[in-house]
């Protein structure tokens, strides 16, 4: 499990009462469970194990360019379930799946220098006619889903936010508090607060990316080695090893074939 999140408390003085308080500091930085939360019950429940393990208020600081929308939709719930309030900040980028979680914010932040992104949900899919028909139908519902989370925030009509989807809207900060999807910019101390970590990933949203690395993943489990790395240690792929009885150039073949799509 590679964790894309920590926590940090801070002690800040409350407005109200003048009395300091712990804060509870969420960072989401780099992609979104790059090791995918489907079909895994251990990740998500750790999450949660940690989000309810203290109470107070919560400052979510996002730097994201997206990854899982089925953990980002988790993250969401349990975020918008959290009984105290959630203050979403986005320090660089919240693009594609990290957007969808900044929505859970009671009220969501931005640098003046950051950038939020909505896009429509893509996949890859291999089969049949019907097979294809699924993944179209599929993809449609989880746009629907994604829509529930920016029609709530934003309160702009779902064709409106159907054709922003369409287009891959990219937002500047104060675009993004016009249309709803943020409530206000970061003030200079409020950006220059938390020493923030840097991504492990490049904060630039690539689709060829995404798909790299997914085909970088079926070689792996077909224990494919690229042409410029050492075979030391790594077992050859057979036709017999590959289990549908393709070869390994077979399989590598296919795979540049979906990369010319991208």
């Amino acid at each position: 499990m590679k964790k894309f999140w920590n926590w940090r408390d801070r002690r800040i003085r409350d407005q109200a009462t003048n009395e300091e308080v712990t804060e509870r500091v969420l960072f989401l930085n780099g992609t979104i469970a790059e090791e995918s939360w489907f079909d895994d019950d251990v990740t998500p429940a750790l999450f949660k194990q940690e989000l309810e393990s203290g109470s107070g208020n919560i400052t979510v600081w996002i730097n994201s360019p997206g990854g899982d929308c089925v953990a980002a939709a988790q993250i969401y719930n349990m975020l918008m379930d959290y009984k105290g309030d959630v203050t979403v900040k986005i320090d660089g980028i919240a693009a594609s799946a990290a957007s969808v979680i900044a929505m859970a914010g009671t009220k969501v932040l931005m640098s003046p220098v950051s950038m939020l992104m909505i896009h429509n949900p893509a996949t890859i899919a291999f089969g049949d006619k019907a097979e294809m028909q699924k993944a179209i139908h599929m993809l449609a519902e989880v746009k629907e889903s994604i829509m529930n989370a920016y029609e709530i925030k934003t309160g702009l009509n779902r064709a409106k936010l159907s054709s922003m989807m369409d287009a891959e809207t990219w937002m500047n900060a104060h675009k993004a508090v016009e249309l709803g999807f943020a409530d206000g910019i970061l003030e200079r101390e409020e950006a220059e607060a938390e020493d923030i970590e840097a991504p492990e990933v490049s904060a630039m949203y690539s689709k060829a990316a995404v798909t790299n690395s997914l085909m970088e993943r079926i070689a792996a489990k077909c224990r494919i080695q690229k042409a410029d790395e050492s075979c030391t240690g790594a077992t050859d792929v057979t036709e017999d090893s590959v289990g549908n009885g393709r070869s390994a150039d077979e399989v590598r073949e296919r795979l540049n074939f979906i990369r010319k799509f991208i």
